[in-house]
């Protein structure tokens, strides 16, 4: 009897050891959504707007908690939510500022709604609708101003959306700014224009093939000679717009191919901005598929591809497989990755001939870091190359710094007053 006591007294305290161990785990800080690299970095997206009212830590909090990675349909469902009510609290909000702020907030939520859904999903046109109604809507609440600008091109338009600075801004460069592979124009407005604004430029954003409604309503993909839209949209705008003689481009993510590869064919673009670096298309798309995969494409065992490519494991690879097909036009995951090697400032780069900036972050997921050097190495002709790249213990080391736009809004800036006007109070940048 006593040794059956014992033996029950040994394992209820066993019992609470164990119990002990387990309830009191260290309890430390994670500086990630989700352990999926692409769902992370979405949620990040959202929280990168804050700092210009495009989202509210709170409400992205609320609206990634319990979410799957993986999950498209329940990612739309909970940021449409989130949009919803921002919408409704717009609505009976009569406090102008804090009216037009929540309707910008609806605007980012809307758009993350959207992003996850496969192409052909039937919720995609309504979301996109509700996100740019709930943009314009903010920024007339707000009275910022704005021209829409159409812009021939072919048998098409694509879109222009200027930003006039406030006084004096006519004597700085003119911003252009492009997005990439599934940014929007509007988006355009929290990543750079509010900041430019703030210190006295005039910006022109635009969207052209493969981007936002250009995409969505004329169904026109995109083309790796960006010259041709990028010359039409400053085509149009300068015949009608007067500037200071300098121009300046700026490209984020994709948008850091597109830039570059414009500015080699336009005497009138004075500097360039790769936000992110992106050099090589080719490589970034196959960065992180495994070669085996190469070798059955190479030996013909598509059979084999399609069922790997039909369990979907990989929430990321699903995304940029489904969206890569639907903006380059083509219909299969392999011709993506076929496209993208097009994609290459390798050709063209020694024709840059004005300032350069490179952005990149260390943590990059899509760009290998080791493009940062063959860029400034192919930049023969430049008149100058400016390199700053962030790490993770700045906080900006994930691709285009997202979560943390005020550490390249000071690269930029500092970068634009000691290329084409007065530094004074700025901080120097490395020449690397």
């Amino acid at each position: 009897m006593r040794s059956r006591l014992f033996i029950g007294a040994v394992l209820l305290l066993l019992a609470a050891v164990v119990w002990h161990f387990l309830a009191h785990t260290e309890d430390r800080g994670n500086p990630r959504y989700f352990a999926d690299q692409t769902y992370n970095f979405e949620a990040i997206r959202v929280l990168n707007d804050i700092a210009d009212v495009g989202g509210d830590s709170g409400e992205v909090t609320q609206a990634v908690a319990g979410l799957k990675a993986g999950d498209a349909q329940g990612w739309a469902h909970a940021w449409m939510a989130a949009g919803d009510r921002a919408m409704a609290l717009a609505g009976h909000t009569a406090d102008t500022i804090a009216k037009g702020q929540t309707l910008l907030r609806a605007h980012s939520y809307y758009r993350s709604a959207e992003f996850f859904l496969a192409p052909s999903d039937a919720s995609r046109p309504l979301l996109w609708k509700k996100n740019v109604d709930a943009f314009y809507q903010g920024l007339d609440t707000l009275g910022v101003a704005y021209e829409r600008i159409r812009v021939p091109y072919g048998n098409y338009h694509l879109n222009a959306l200027y930003y006039p600075g406030p006084v004096g801004s006519e004597g700085k460069p003119l911003l252009v700014v492009v997005n990439g592979y599934d940014g929007t124009m509007e988006e355009n407005y929290f990543h750079i224009v509010a900041a430019a604004h703030q210190r006295g430029y005039s910006v022109l954003t635009y969207e052209g093939p493969g981007q936002g409604s250009v995409l969505r309503e004329q169904g026109l993909t995109f083309t790796p000679e960006w010259e041709k839209p990028n010359r039409a949209v400053l085509d149009t705008f300068l015949a009608t717009h007067a500037n200071s003689g300098k121009i300046v481009l700026i490209g984020e993510s994709m948008g850091g191919y597109l830039a570059p590869r414009a500015a080699a064919f336009d005497p009138r673009v004075s500097g360039v901005v790769s936000y992110d670096v992106f050099f090589d298309g080719g490589a970034i798309a196959s960065r992180h598929v495994p070669s085996f995969v190469f070798w059955l494409r190479q030996h013909g065992y598509y059979g084999v591809l399609n069922f790997l490519a039909g369990l979907g494991s990989d929430p990321g690879a699903t995304w940029a497989q489904q969206n890569g097909m639907w903006v380059f036009g083509v219909n299969n995951p392999f011709a993506v990755l076929d496209t993208f090697k097009a994609y290459t400032l390798a050709p063209v780069a020694s024709r840059i001939t004005g300032d350069v900036l490179i952005l990149a972050g260390t943590d990059d997921h899509f760009v290998p870091f080791e493009q940062v050097g063959e860029f400034q190495k192919s930049l023969t002709h430049a008149r100058s190359v400016t390199s700053v790249v962030f790490d993770r213990e700045s906080g900006g080391s994930e691709h285009c710094q997202m979560g943390a736009p005020t550490l390249w809004h000071a690269a930029l800036f500092d970068w634009l007053a000691t290329k084409y006007g007065s530094a004074a109070g700025s901080a120097s940048i490395d020449q690397k």
